[in-house]
């Protein structure tokens, strides 16, 4: 069979655990024929972003205009975008294709802490990008960021999903990772109206690079396949959880445990 095909537009990792690449393992191993659209080079680890390195907006621009002329994409995703002209270079080519679901990973903060746009890519989500999204999926801190005001507790997410969908009209999944405490892990996601709860025991691990990533790109292929969105979400969601709690773990040169989400065999589809 002919598998139905998928378009990251993002960052690529060098560790292979985020960006680009946790994309294509991701939509490989959900039966799905990935595209991608480069943004930017990172120079990065899980424990660090040492340096990243924009793709001329133009050229990006050319990736997707040349992919969505040659290919029936059947749904995209957008991770990290980095600046106000890579965003609207997006917008550009995106935003007269209406009927593919779109699913808009707002790529902000890393995981590590590092800030991943700049400032003024932040207005551009709001007015222009995000409007377009069929699916957002922010976590704490970019939900916060998108909104101006704290979203630090379980109280804060569903009325913080619920804003974000009325403000630009699409669904919101927010994500809870960031709660502190040893608490189950919450993810709300804002759908027709209506809130939808997912939650997952905490795994103790330091380090989860990549799970937004690979979570946006789960969703994404399974909306290409036909799945609604409560689906979408709920299969995705706890496919994540599985992928975590099945990382490897290696002890790199300096002696520090480094972690990588397992995209190869982490659960039933």
């Amino acid at each position: 069979m002919t598998p139905p095909i998928t378009l990251t537009i993002a960052g690529s990792d060098c560790s292979s655990g985020a960006g680009i690449q946790a994309d294509l393992k991701t939509f490989s191993y959900h039966g799905c024929h990935g595209l991608t659209a480069l943004t930017c080079v990172v120079a990065e680890t899980p424990e660090i972003v040492e340096s990243i390195h924009p793709v001329p907006p133009t050229v990006l621009q050319e990736q997707v205009e040349i992919l969505l002329n040659t290919y029936p994409v059947n749904a995209i995703k957008t991770g990290m975008l980095y600046s106000k002209a890579h965003l609207v270079a997006v917008v550009e080519m995106l935003s007269n294709r209406p009927n593919i679901p779109l699913v808009v990973d707002p790529v902000m903060v890393a995981t590590s802490g590092s800030t991943l746009v700049d400032k003024n890519a932040i207005q551009t989500y709001r007015e222009r990008l995000l409007p377009l999204a069929t699916l957002i999926t922010p976590n704490m801190p970019e939900a916060a960021v998108l909104l101006d005001q704290p979203v630090e507790t379980k109280a804060d997410l569903e009325p913080a999903a619920k804003k974000l969908s009325e403000l630009y009209n699409t669904s919101v999944l927010l994500k809870g990772g960031h709660l502190p405490g040893n608490d189950d892990r919450l993810d709300v996601l804002w759908h027709e109206g209506k809130a939808h709860h997912f939650t997952a025991s905490k795994i103790d691990i330091a380090c989860t690079h990549g799970t937004g990533c690979t979570l946006s790109a789960a969703i994404t292929a399974h909306l290409a396949k036909g799945a609604n969105m409560i689906d979408a979400v709920t299969t995705s969601v706890d496919w994540v959880h599985s992928a975590i709690l099945n990382s490897f773990k290696w002890k790199s040169p300096s002696g520090n445990i480094i972690h990588c989400l397992n995209h190869l065999r982490s659960g039933t589809l």
